[in-house]
């Protein structure tokens, strides 16, 4: 019987001049023989039909007379990480549907369908639904969810590699956790990217199937051709620094972007999607009206008409950031170009597979760097393409904050048995090694406030009645479906028109520091602030020009360690004479004036460059780790060397090195004779050195929006970030001083070590250190390493204005 409702999926494939994949065939019969699984295949290789096909085609074989079977009951769920992609999975189902003759309906449950919507589905579910982990929770959080879910047969997890990622692959788990009891037929699916540690990806995913279930994973032998090519200057800065070289090429992409048929310009961060936009209409008016912008923070609305005009091939260009990057099927993108470091393999393949979407087709990617160095990246890139390197993601793990918001959810639909919910939390991935006295913990928290917050009424959220754990209080309730998701950024602004018409969000920090008048770029349009009332920005259009770009917290991301490691061995190449790419034989001027005043590393060497200036002494480190081990590691060294004599240093890095500067001589050899980048100790001299208390501070303002501890407040009007921090820092303190078991609290610590100072990543690194022979150079002047990282360091205390007088004085003073 298998093998004919397999002819049925190859048929259908046949009916549209399609063949169907090797691996899409062995997805459908992995999946009908009750398998569950993850399938891994390139963009544009049809993913979506690998799994699509094979759930409607289980409902055909179950039910003879299917073509009879009217509301079946929510039989898929389809989960998205993002609303674009949303679409293009409800296009490709409908159209599945209406090939098979199939009675189905397809619904989309995200934060923008409407109540009415919502209202509709509640009453009678469609038999797919495609949803996000946020709107999945929220739906558990419904009285009556047993007899919603009760015919489910298929949870797909669409991008899996990019949710595990982050707490919102927490959520799935958990959510898969309760839907395995109240469906015990329940198969669990993934898709996802190529990523390093694809069993571990599955491990997640499946949770206590792993042991207990057959389970597959998919992957298509399908060779997706990549091509890099950089978009050189026409001359190399000996004295590169951050930011300036990619307005400099500003042509050159013009010219790309006319002559072809649609592109998608991806960039790293908003602000630099709104600088560009703005850029290209001076450059080229005559492309107003064909270019446009994409990204989180515009209003849907707007992010709407700007997919749907790429699906129908009317716009040239689109400016974007990750809001585009995931899956999302435009046929008529052409091309695709990156500004700025891609910082890691994984993500620059998901951009470059925007393009040449069909399956066989050259996916071409332009890089376009936004300073010189940046151009080892792009060489990085294209070696790890031919030798098939790609990152690991980390899945979070017991993340305690999800949990507690879990159970709260529970609570406040059905209610839940500790033990049961025990059983099934315990099944996951990331609580399996949660303890009972941690489980009692968090029951006790949820109930009383725990030892700390016990005396307030108001933490004493969840009542027992007869053994069942609910929450009552209709408040508690109404606020606690309000505050469902792991996605916390900074305290956000409406902007909208003075007419009314709403734009998007912008973060408090941002807006605050402008007054009535002032002039800034947002959703590729000049505004000027008429005025701030209440939570809203008011604003009208302006001829002005712009003075302010909006900057959006957490834009910098760092270099994985593949690509660290991929650039280093470029370096080796450039020391050795073996180099081919392009990009570093366009660099040969900046590694030989590097070479003539300092040192070139290569692979068994670690450079350390001591020279005085105006500014003081500094001391400058090349570990080539990423940002966020540099900040760990410059401050593990600065820490060390104070032992040595008092002394204070300011910090600054990048993602190449980091720079210590001091008023006073530095002992650096005897600091590397003593061992200062040693890995003894490590753990006791990074607590003692980075203020590990202050930076956990800062993340567990997160975690008590997560968990619930702290109310973010109502649509329309929030509560004010400043509000929002001292709240948090108030438990913070609370839990320091009188609660240190707390697990809310141990978990910030552990989310700071894990993932802000990378602590396991910079142990690696210093363990690699220790096998390389440390060369230390004296320049006289600055060398084009050393260059940006100082720049970097004066970007933090200098107005944009007086930062580029300043660097072009440092570069007369220093390029001679």
């Amino acid at each position: 019987m298998a093998i004919d409702i397999v002819k049925v999926g190859k048929d259908w494939f046949t009916e549209r001049g399609w063949k169907p994949f090797p691996f899409q065939i062995d997805a459908w019969k992995a999946y009908l023989n009750g398998q569950n699984g993850l399938v891994n295949a390139p963009t544009g290789s049809g993913k979506t039909y690998s799994l699509m096909m094979p759930l409607m085609l289980e409902f055909i074989r179950n039910h003879p007379d299917y073509k009879k079977q009217k509301s079946n009951g929510l039989q898929a769920i389809w989960i998205t990480p993002i609303r674009a992609l949303s679409k293009e999975i409800e296009l490709s189902a409908n159209r599945l549907i209406e090939g098979l003759e199939l009675p189905w309906k397809v619904g989309v449950r995200s934060g923008d369908t409407s109540v009415k919507e919502r209202a509709r589905q509640r009453e009678k579910p469609p038999e797919l639904l495609i949803t996000t982990p946020e709107s999945l929770h929220l739906l558990l959080a419904q009285k009556g969810y047993h007899d919603f879910f009760k015919d489910l047969k298929v949870l797909v997890a669409d991008e899996w590699h990019e949710l595990m990622g982050s707490k919102r692959g927490v959520q799935v788990e958990l959510a898969l956790s309760r839907l395995k009891h109240v469906a015990p037929d329940l198969k669990v699916w993934g898709i996802s990217a190529t990523i390093g540690n694809m069993d571990e990806a599955l491990h997640a995913l499946l949770g206590n199937y792993y042991e207990e279930k057959k389970y597959s994973i998919i992957k298509a032998d399908i060779e997706k051709k990549i091509e890099v090519v950089s978009i050189l200057p026409d001359s190399v800065d000996k004295m590169p620094w951050a930011g300036h070289l990619g307005i400099h090429l500003l042509q050159k992409v013009v010219d790309i972007v006319k002559g072809s048929g649609t592109t998608l310009i991806f960039t790293n961060t908003r602000s630099f999607a709104e600088i560009w936009y703005q850029k290209m209409l001076d450059k080229a008016p005559e492309l107003s009206g064909l270019i446009a912008m994409h990204h989180g923070s515009i209003s849907q609305e707007l992010r709407s008409w700007v997919e749907d005009q790429l699906h129908e091939g009317r716009l040239k260009a689109v400016v974007c950031t990750s809001s585009l990057d995931l899956g999302v099927d435009f046929r008529p993108v052409e091309t695709v170009i990156q500004i700025g470091g891609p910082k890691g393999v994984a993500r620059f393949l998901q951009r470059a597979g925007r393009s040449g979407h069909q399956p066989g087709a050259v996916s071409r990617i332009y890089f376009v760097p936004t300073h010189s160095l940046e151009l080892m990246e792009a060489a990085g890139i294209r070696e790890a393409i031919k030798k098939k390197i790609v990152e690991d993601r980390l899945p979070y793990i017991r993340s305690f904050d999800v949990l507690m918001q879990y159970l709260i959810t529970l609570a406040i639909s059905e209610g839940f048995h500790p033990d049961e919910i025990y059983k099934e939390v315990k099944g996951t991935f990331s609580f399996s090694s949660m303890t009972e006295d941690e489980w009692i913990w968090i029951l006790n928290f949820i109930t009383t406030g725990g030892d700390s917050l016990q005396a307030y009424d108001e933490y004493r959220k969840v009542i027992i009645y007869n053994g069942i754990y609910r929450i009552e209080n209709r408040a508690i309730a109404m606020r606690h479906r309000l505050s469902i998701g792991t996605i916390v950024g900074d305290a956000s602004l409406f902007v909208r028109f003075v007419s009314g018409k709403y734009l998007g969000t912008i973060e408090e920090y941002f807006i605050s520091r402008l007054s009535p008048g002032d002039v800034f770029w947002f959703a590729g349009k000049n505004l000027e602030l008429v005025r701030i009332k209440e939570m809203e920005a008011q604003v009208r259009k302006t001829n002005k020009k712009s003075g302010a770009v909006p900057s959006w917290q957490g834009g910098r991301m760092p270099l994985s360690s593949q690509m660290s490691e991929l650039i280093r061995n470029k370096l080796d190449e450039v020391v050795r004479g073996k180099e081919t790419d392009v990009e570093m034989q366009f660099l040969k001027p900046v590694f030989d004036l590097q070479r003539e005043r300092s040192h070139l590393p290569g692979k068994h060497e670690f450079l350390i460059e001591y020279f005085q200036s105006d500014e003081g002494y500094h001391v400058l480190m090349y570990p080539f780790e990423g940002r966020f081990v540099h900040e760990g590691m410059g401050a593990l060294v600065a820490h060390r060397i104070a032992q040595i004599q008092p002394i204070t240093f300011s910090i600054a890095m990048n993602d190449y090195g980091f720079e210590l500067l001091s008023d006073q001589p530095i002992p650096i050899e005897e600091a590397v004779e003593t061992n200062v980048l040693g890995i003894d100790n490590l753990m006791i001299d990074i607590q003692a050195s980075i203020n590990s208390t202050e930076m956990a501070r800062r993340k567990f303002r997160d975690i008590a929006a997560i968990s619930g501890l702290v109310f973010k407040g109502y649509p329309g009007k929030p509560v004010k970030d400043r509000h929002l921090q001292s709240t948090s820092q108030l438990f913070f303190n609370v839990f320091n001083d009188y609660d240190a078991h707390n697990l809310l609290l141990r978990q910030a610590f552990d989310e700071v070590m894990d993932f802000q100072l990378e602590e396991a990543r910079l142990r690696r690194a210093l363990d690699r250190i220790a096998h390389q022979r440390i060369v230390i150079t004296h320049p006289e002047k600055p060398t084009p390493f050393a260059f940006p990282i100082m720049v970097d360091r004066m970007r933090e205390k200098l107005t944009s204005e007086k930062i580029e007088d300043r660097i072009r004085k440092m570069v007369m003073l220093y390029d001679e």
